[in-house]
């Protein structure tokens, strides 16, 4: 049975820094590609980063690009979304979502994508 369990999230302050945590397990093949949305109350769920497992490839949604870096340690099966300089905006359910087989990188912010989602942590950025 396929599991993403999330963790790191929490409440800071503007400027800080949050890395959150994703741990895959029961998959009978490695996984693809893991990615990270986040939904604010009252928007819609956007991609924020993902990570190709084999050549770790990864894109960043506008919104987060030169803050946030997506990283996978393999041998744990775990993929960590390193947040910093941190805004208020950034508050969300943060929730980690994985596939299994190919799809272009430029497709993998989608959630259509994704077959397999965790239960999400929350992030809230505030003074």
């Amino acid at each position: 049975q396929v599991q993403l369990v999330e963790s790191g999230g929490g409440l800071v302050q503007p400027g800080d820094s949050l890395r959150l945590s994703c741990a895959a397990s029961g998959f009978t093949a490695n996984y693809y590609a893991i990615a990270w949305f986040r939904q604010a109350p009252g928007k819609e769920r956007e991609g924020v980063s993902v990570i190709r497992r084999s050549d770790g490839t990864t894109r960043y949604s506008d919104s987060v690009k030169g803050r946030f870096t997506i990283s996978g340690d393999s041998a744990k099966n775990t993929v960590y979304l390193q947040m910093d300089n941190l805004k208020p905006e950034d508050t969300a359910v943060y929730t980690c979502a994985a596939r299994t087989d190919y799809s272009s990188i430029f497709t993998l912010l989608r959630a259509v994508q994704y077959a397999y989602w965790g239960q999400g942590t929350q992030v809230t950025v505030s003074s």
